[in-house]
C-alpha cells in the first residue's frame, strides 16, 4: 500500500510539473528575455577628478588627468576629447575601471594654460546614455587665464549650423600663422555651430574657423573649408561659473541651446585653389566628351582632336570656367579611341603658370561599344532621335516658360516651325506670339516666353512639329505637343516681396523650403521692385538673399590670403527674429525687405542676432543663436 501512495505521490510532482511548463508562457517563451525593470536612461556623473579643475603648477612631463564616474563608461569618440591649445599629437584616452585616463606624449609648454573638453566623447557602459560633457581646466605655470569668446560657425552657402568645425584663436597675426602653426587656443563647434573659447588670455587675436579634415588643427586650403573675422580681436567676458555659455546643455532643448550668447559670426567657405591643372576627363558618348579642371578661370589657347577638322568641334564651359563640354559635329562613327590636344595655361613645379601643351587619351566607354554591336530589335527610339526633354510646371510657367533642352547640340533648327496655341474654357484656340531666349550658360538649353499674359482656366500647347530639329548625331526630332494650365488650387496663397535698398547691385533672391535645402523659386533683382510668388502651398518658407557683387549668378568664394570674404548670403528675418514665414492657405501676403538692414553685419551684430538655421539631428524647424 505505501509503495502505491509513493507512486501515486510521484505522479502528482510530475503532474505539477508539466503543466507548469505548458500554463507558463514566460518559462515556455525562450525568445522573450526576462525583465530587467525600467530601463537607465539617466547619463553618467563624475565623482572624483585628479587633477582638480583650476589646478596649477601642473607638472609638464608624464602628466595624467584621472576622471572617475559612478558608472562604468566607454569613449564612444575619441576625437572628442579634445586639448586646448592642441599639441602636436593627441592625447592618448583609454577606461580602466569607472575610470578615464587622459596622458600626453611629449612636454606640456610651460606657463600655459589648458583645457580639457570631453563634449560627446563618453557614454555610460549599458544603455549608451550619453555623458553632457565636462571641462577640466589646469596650468602648467602659477596661474589660470581668465577670459571667454563665444560665437556661431555656419556654411556661407546653405547658413546652416556647422558641427565639429575647429575653431581657432593665434595672437600670431601674420597670414601664414593658420597655414604653418597650431593655434594658440581652439575648440570644437556643437550641433549648433555654437563654440566656446574659454580660460584663454586677455589679449589680440586672428579668430578663424576651419572644417579640420586632416585632423592636424593646421588650415590645408586643398582640403579644408575656412572662415575668419576681417579685424583683430579682443575677449570682453571673464570666465564665471554662472556664464550661460560656459553651462553643458542637453543638445536637443533648443530653448536653452538658443539662448546661449554668440558674440562672433563666422561663415566657412571653400578657397578656389591656386594650382591650376587638368584633374579629370572622360568620353561619355561617341562624340562627347569632358575635361575638368582644377581651378576655375581656366585659360585655353587651342584644342582640337587629333584627325578630326577643328571646325567640327563644339565646346562649352561653364559658368566658373573649370569644366567644359566637347562634342564633335560628325555623324559618322569615331575612332574607339580619341586623342584630345589642349594647349593651355598650367601651373608649373614653381608656382607660376605657364602654356603647357598635353595630349589626353579618351577611349570609348564598353557600355557605348557594347550597345554598337545591338540588334535592330534591341535599338531604342531615343538610340535614333533628336531628344528633347521640356519642362513647363503650371506654377512656374509664368515666369519661367517653356524650357526645352537637347541632348545633343543642334545643326539644324526650325525655331520658326513651333507654335504656341491658347485655348479658352470655351475649347476656342488661338495662336499666341512668344519670344525664344538661349541660354547663355548652356547652349542645348532654350526658353519659350508666352508674350501675353496667362490666363486662368485657359490651356497652353506648345507644338514641336516633327523633323524640325537636327543634332550633331544627324539626327531628327519627333513631333511633340507640351501642355501646361494655370493652377486651379483654391487653396493656393501668393507672397509679394516689397523690395528696397538695392542700389544697383545685383541680389539673387531665393523662397527656400523651412529647412533651406530647396530652391522654390529664384529671381535675380538689379533694382528696387516687387517680387511676386504665386500659387504657394500652405507652410512655412524662408527667404535667401544674395549678393552677388559681380554680377555672375553663383555665390563666388572668398580669399584667406587677401583677407576677402565669400559673397554674403543672408536670410530675411521677422521682427520677432524668425526666419521661416508661415504661409497660410488662401492669403496674399506682403513683406517688405530692406537690403541695407539685412546686410549691415555691424548692425545685426549690434541687435544681437538671434537666429539660425536648426541642425537637421536636432529640430529641423526650431530658430535661433
Amino acid at each position: 500500500m505505501r509503495k502505491f501512495w509513493d507512486r501515486i505521490a510521484l505522479g502528482l510532482v510530475a503532474g505539477l510539473a508539466l503543466g507548469a511548463m505548458i500554463f507558463t508562457p514566460s518559462c515556455a517563451n525562450t525568445t522573450t528575455p526576462p525583465s530587467g525593470g525600467p530601463k537607465d536612461t539617466i547619463p553618467p556623473v563624475i565623482v572624483k577628478v585628479q587633477p582638480l579643475s583650476g589646478s596649477t603648477n601642473v607638472p609638464r612631463k608624464g602628466t595624467k588627468l584621472k576622471l572617475t564616474f559612478n558608472e562604468y563608461v566607454v569613449i564612444k569618440e575619441n576625437k572628442n576629447i579634445y586639448l586646448s591649445p592642441p599639441p602636436e599629437k593627441k592625447p592618448n584616452a583609454k577606461i580602466r575601471e569607472k575610470s578615464l585616463i587622459v596622458s600626453f606624449e611629449g612636454l606640456l609648454d610651460s606657463a600655459k594654460t589648458y583645457v580639457l573638453d570631453l563634449t560627446g566623447a563618453i557614454v555610460d557602459n549599458n544603455e549608451g546614455n550619453p555623458f553632457p560633457g565636462y571641462t577640466l581646466v589646469f596650468s602648467t605655470g602659477e596661474r589660470i587665464d581668465s577670459m571667454v569668446l563665444s560665437g556661431t560657425v555656419r556654411d556661407n552657402q546653405t547658413l546652416a549650423p556647422v558641427e565639429g568645425a575647429t575653431v581657432m584663436l593665434y595672437k600670431d597675426h601674420s597670414d601664414s600663422a593658420i597655414f604653418k602653426k597650431r593655434p594658440d587656443a581652439a575648440c570644437k563647434t556643437d550641433v549648433w555651430g555654437y563654440f566656446c573659447l574659454r580660460n584663454i588670455q586677455d589679449t589680440l587675436y586672428r579668430l578663424y574657423a576651419i572644417q579640420d579634415n586632416g585632423g592636424n588643427n593646421v588650415y590645408d586650403a586643398d582640403a579644408d573649408k575656412v572662415a575668419f573675422i576681417d579685424s583683430l580681436i579682443r575677449p570682453a567676458v571673464i570666465v564665471n561659473d554662472s556664464l550661460p555659455q560656459l553651462q553643458k546643455y542637453d543638445l536637443k532643448d533648443t530653448a536653452a541651446c538658443l539662448a546661449r550668447p554668440s558674440e562672433h559670426e563666422l561663415f566657412l567657405f571653400k578657397e578656389t585653389s591656386s594650382k591650376q591643372m587638368i584633374v579629370n576627363k572622360e568620353r561619355v558618348g561617341e562624340r562627347t566628351a569632358y575635361i575638368t579642371f582644377m581651378a576655375p578661370n581656366a585659360r585655353i589657347d587651342s584644342i582640337w582632336f587629333k584627325g578630326i577638322p577643328s571646325k567640327k568641334l563644339i565646346r562649352q564651359f561653364n559658368a566658373k570656367k573649370d569644366s567644359l563640354e566637347l562634342w564633335i559635329n560628325d555623324p559618322k562613327p569615331q575612332s574607339d579611341t580619341l586623342f584630345l590636344n589642349v594647349n593651355y595655361w598650367k601651373t608649373d613645379s614653381t608656382g607660376v603658370l605657364a602654356k603647357t601643351l598635353e595630349t589626353i587619351k579618351l577611349v570609348k566607354p564598353k557600355a557605348l561599344k557594347a550597345a554598337a554591336r545591338k540588334s535592330k530589335k534591341d535599338i531604342k527610339k531615343e538610340d535614333t532621335t533628336c531628344v528633347i526633354t521640356t519642362d513647363a510646371k503650371p506654377e512656374f510657367i509664368e515666369q519661367n516658360g517653356f524650357v526645352m533642352e537637347f541632348k545633343y547640340p543642334l545643326v539644324e533648327d526650325g525655331w520658326d516651325s513651333l507654335r504656341l496655341i491658347a485655348m479658352n474654357p470655351k475649347q476656342q484656340k488661338s495662336k499666341m506670339k512668344f519670344k525664344l531666349e538661349k541660354d547663355s550658360l548652356n547652349l542645348r538649353r532654350f526658353i519659350v516666353r508666352p508674350s501675353g499674359k496667362l490666363q486662368e482656366g485657359y490651356e497652353y500647347t506648345l507644338k514641336i512639329p516633327h523633323r524640325k530639329f537636327r543634332d550633331i548625331n544627324g539626327f531628327y526630332n519627333d513631333s511633340l505637343d507640351v501642355k501646361v494650365s494655370l493652377p486651379k488650387d483654391e487653396k493656393a496663397s501668393s507672397l509679394t516681396l516689397k523690395i528696397s535698398g538695392v542700389h544697383g547691385k545685383d541680389y539673387i533672391v531665393d523662397l527656400m523650403d523651412e529647412k533651406i535645402a530647396k530652391i522654390q523659386r529664384s529671381f535675380t533683382i538689379k533694382k528696387d521692385g516687387s517680387l511676386l510668388f504665386p500659387y504657394l502651398k500652405a507652410g512655412n518658407y524662408a527667404i535667401r538673399i544674395t549678393e552677388d557683387a559681380n554680377g555672375n549668378g553663383m555665390i563666388d568664394t572668398g580669399c584667406l590670403l587677401e583677407h576677402r570674404q565669400p559673397e554674403k548670403v543672408r536670410l530675411y528675418k521677422l521682427k520677432d527674429g524668425n526666419h521661416l514665414l508661415k504661409v497660410d492657405e488662401k492669403t496674399d501676403i506682403e513683406q517688405d525687405i530692406d537690403l541695407n538692414v539685412i546686410f549691415d553685419d555691424k548692425r545685426n551684430h549690434e541687435k544681437k542676432d538671434t537666429t539660425a538655421v536648426a541642425p537637421a539631428a536636432v529640430d529641423s524647424t526650431a530658430v535661433g543663436l
